[in-house]
């Protein structure tokens, strides 16, 4: 009799357990919280569990409270691969986020598509990525990384007058996705698909050229392991350029190349890097340093973008104080991008009124500029492919320790004017 009592409780509890399994939310992601993309990666980690403790703080989606399950892809793109073979198959998740960087998420996508999820993604800007074809991709940044330089090239027209303006730059780059697709449309080439050698976009003149700036210097260093800094910023120095370019492929390579390019005393008037918008940086390269050093971003703390979480309205001076709570820091945009992420997969999930996704997926298509997505980042609507539409880069600035705000003008209160030229290294 006593054996059969403890039959039924197990039956029972196991019961329990599925019951409780079945009501969960669950939502994997595969992030990089480890390796060389480790910082961007926790980050990464931060917004998303920081968005899924407020929605579940509000009831959760649709009465069902969320599980988050984030897997260390070791910044591996094959790891990453198995990761969401993992959550689809095995953990049997509802939805997934995506992950950080071109160079993982464009193998992801192939998976993702295969099982036909939607593949939000926070980090991925190469166009390759999208001209793969895959139904439901949405990428929650401002465009694809072959057209960044609109927005560099349209700063420097706004805000220098022609005749102070740098004419000729030294364009340096990691030999990395992210990296080669911004460099790729400063400087004019052609986006071709390795696979089928089919090419995807000819990006000619390029965005230097047509702002009358002559490339007096273009160097590329390797993926992984490069080290020799100093000699890369000697050859910079002697190029004479008025403007660099450092497009890395972290904020660890953006921190390298700024403290060799001051220890060998370059002086250009305008030094733009594709990263170092994170604290990181300006703990690494020292006030000094970054003085006037710019970089783009896609979030600010001091843009007033409206949002939701849980259908009720929620700012970007909401999120900045939530994150500052849960964490004791200040949030920058490596934690903004996949909270915007999430607050997108929740309104999918709510508008389509299931966690099915090929409804989320036309949930999701079916919005428009006056009909968007809102998050912390602002509004989104995507074209066929899967970019964003009617966006714009933020183009930020070091100035005394603080990243400001300058470009573009006219949109939003709290821009600060340019520093220009750069003060020395």
């Amino acid at each position: 009799m006593g054996k059969l009592k403890f039959v039924l409780a197990a039956t029972a509890a196991m019961l329990m357990s599925n019951a409780a399994y079945a009501e969960t939310l669950r939502i994997g992601a595969s992030l990089p919280i480890t390796g060389g993309l480790s910082v961007s990666g926790e980050k990464h980690k931060r917004g998303y569990e920081l968005c899924t403790k407020l929605i579940n703080e509000a009831g959760g989606i649709l009465g069902r409270q969320v599980e988050l399950i984030v897997s260390d892809n070791r910044s591996d793109p094959a790891t990453a691969i198995n990761q969401y073979e993992r959550f689809i198959n095995v953990d049997k998740v509802d939805a997934v986020y995506g992950t950080f960087s071109s160079r993982l998420t464009f193998p992801v996508g192939s998976v993702l598509s295969k099982y036909n999820m939607v593949h939000p993604i926070p980090s991925g800007g190469a166009l390759r990525i999208y001209a793969q074809g895959f139904k439901n991709m949405f990428y929650f940044q401002v465009n694809a990384a072959e057209y960044t330089g609109k927005d560099v090239v349209g700063m420097i027209k706004a805000l220098i007058p022609a005749d102070q303006a740098p004419k000729s730059v030294a364009i340096v780059h990691a030999d990395d996705f992210f990296a080669n697709a911004i460099a790729a449309g400063l400087l004019g080439q052609k986006v071709i698909d390795p696979a089928n050698d089919k090419q995807i976009a000819d990006l000619a003149p390029g965005y230097l050229a047509d702002a009358g700036i002559k490339v007096v210097m273009e160097e590329k260093w390797p993926e992984e392991g490069f080290n020799d800094w100093l000699n890369l910023a000697n050859s910079i120095k002697r190029s004479d350029a008025e403007m660099i370019i450092g497009l890395t492929a972290s904020a660890e390579e953006a921190v390298q190349l700024t403290r060799s390019l001051k220890t060998v005393g370059a002086t250009p008037k305008l030094v733009y890097l594709s990263q170092g918008a994170q604290t990181e940086y300006i703990e690494g390269v020292g006030k000094e340093a970054a003085e006037g050093v710019v970089i783009h971003t896609t979030w600010h703390k001091d843009v007033p973008f409206e949002s939701t979480i849980a259908g009720k309205p929620f700012n970007n001076a909401d999120f900045v104080k939530a994150f500052e709570a849960e964490y004791s820091a200040e949030p920058d945009e490596d934690s903004a991008i996949p909270f915007a992420v999430c607050q997108g997969i929740e309104q999918a999930i709510i508008g389509a009124g299931t966690t099915d996704n090929a409804k989320m997926g036309e949930w999701l298509n079916a919005r428009t500029k006056d009909d968007p997505v809102r998050t912390v980042l602002g509004r989104f609507s995507w074209d066929d492919i899967g970019l964003p539409e009617s966006k714009s880069h933020i183009m930020t600035q070091w100035q005394d320790g603080q990243m400001r705000f300058v470009y573009p003008t006219g949109e939003f209160e709290g821009i600060s004017p340019m520093a220009y030229p750069k003060a020395g290294f």
